[in-house]
């Protein structure tokens, strides 16, 4: 190591803002403490929220927050679950609802997962991760599973990690055309709750999805 060079430096993601006064209300509803804010000369924001920053400067006039390619960064914590049941109640407290669809958004964590994404109003993407989250994924399904069990597989990976619902309700589709006679009934079921919840994402039509669900014979457990 060089002379005067120590190994704990620190990250600030310095992300693009489109809309000043959305990103300020967004933050501060989700618990984070404003640490500066500055309009002109330029414009410069940052926030804190337990042990890490976010910082925001003036966007681009050629970015465009709909197709949320603006930016982002990754946050690396020990229990992703319990980040997102914080930020799901902050949501539900300023907000009467969780902020599921559009800009800004939470994505859904499902129990087991390894990650969730924040997407701010400017389309910015944070992703917070779990520290021990497997280093290597199978796209396409896990190769130790078969029939909609792989296709199930293969769609949470396309939404947790590629944040792909297009994809995954392609994979969904799919899977329940070519396995759906064979799979148990508790798999029909799963595939068909992840396909409404992508569909409704999408904002594409879930009625039928919601009649093959209610139809199937399903116990109280």
């Amino acid at each position: 190591m060089p002379d005067g060079v120590q190994p704990n430096e620190t990250t600030v993601p310095l992300l693009s803002c489109v809309h000043p006064d959305e990103t300020l209300a967004f933050w501060r509803a989700l618990g984070f403490k404003t640490i500066y804010e500055q309009r002109k000369p330029y414009l410069y924001f940052a926030f804190r929220w337990s042990g890490f920053d976010i910082h925001y400067g003036r966007a681009s006039d050629s970015v465009d927050p709909a197709a949320e390619k603006t930016g982002g960064c990754l946050v690396m914590v020990d229990d992703v679950a319990a980040y997102h049941a914080t930020f799901v109640a902050a949501m539900r407290e300023v907000y009467g609802k969780v902020l599921a669809k559009g800009l800004p958004r939470i994505t859904r964590y499902r129990p087991g997962a390894s990650r969730f994404t924040i997407v701010d109003p400017s389309g910015n993407s944070i992703v917070f991760i779990q520290r021990d989250e497997p280093m290597e994924l199978e796209y396409g399904g896990s190769k130790k599973l078969a029939g909609l069990a792989k296709a199930l597989d293969n769609a949470r990976i396309l939404r947790e990690f590629k944040n792909d619902d297009r994809a995954a309700q392609r994979a969904l589709k799919s899977g329940l055309k070519r396995h759906g006679d064979s799979a148990s009934t508790q798999e029909k079921a799963q595939a068909l709750e992840m396909l409404i919840e992508v569909s409704m994402e999408l904002d594409d039509e879930v009625a039928e999805w919601r009649d093959q669900l209610r139809n199937l014979p399903l116990s109280d457990e």
